[in-house]
């Protein structure tokens, strides 16, 4: 017997187990593949797929859905994939000449300095709509070629062009105040 998705979020949400284990084995593999196609490492998607889980029975009593449990879960293992990969690498070769960074011999000002300044490249990727931060992520963080990442996400080299470009230009105007001024 199929249960409904509204069905195992009311019985979720009372803190019935058994919830959670209806929607494991509905949306485990689902999840799994959306994430493999970000990181092309089955074992770390498996990994953030559970946290996910986990985090989504942690927040049950406050959670509040109100669009498709697919469509949340999904998002959210595409959010924490980000986050894993943010974490996992967090310079950007591309832009670095553009960026005012501390030099290797740097004084405690030039540090805070840049923690400040990546603080500031972070938030302002969280900022970049949710497709441009995604190809975005791919390109930078996993060094995907423009190709591989329109080959992962069905789309075309094209759009993925278009992504990245709108994500600098963005990128480039939050981040005004702390480009070298020539």
């Amino acid at each position: 017997m199929d249960i409904s998705d509204q069905n195992i979020l009311d019985k979720f949400s009372a803190g019935d187990e058994k919830a959670i284990e209806l929607l494991f084995n509905k949306y485990y593999k689902y999840l799994c593949a959306c994430v493999y196609k970000l990181i092309k490492d089955s074992n770390t998607a498996e990994d953030i797929v559970q946290e996910v889980f986990m985090e989504l029975w942690k927040k049950r009593e406050k959670l509040n859905i109100n669009i498709s449990i697919k469509a949340y879960m999904r998002r959210a293992s595409i959010n924490k994939t980000l986050n894993h990969i943010r974490a996992k690498k967090v310079n950007f070769e591309d832009e670095s000449e553009l960026l005012i960074v501390p030099s290797g011999g740097s004084s405690s000002q030039e540090n805070i300095e840049g923690m400040e300044l990546k603080t500031h490249i972070s938030k302002a990727i969280d900022q970049l709509p949710d497709k441009c931060r995604i190809i975005f992520a791919m390109s930078r963080y996993e060094e995907m070629t423009y190709k591989e990442i329109a080959a992962s996400l069905d789309i075309s080299v094209k759009t993925v062009e278009n992504q990245i470009s709108k994500a600098l230009k963005l990128l480039k105007a939050e981040l005004k105040p702390y480009l070298k001024k020539y």
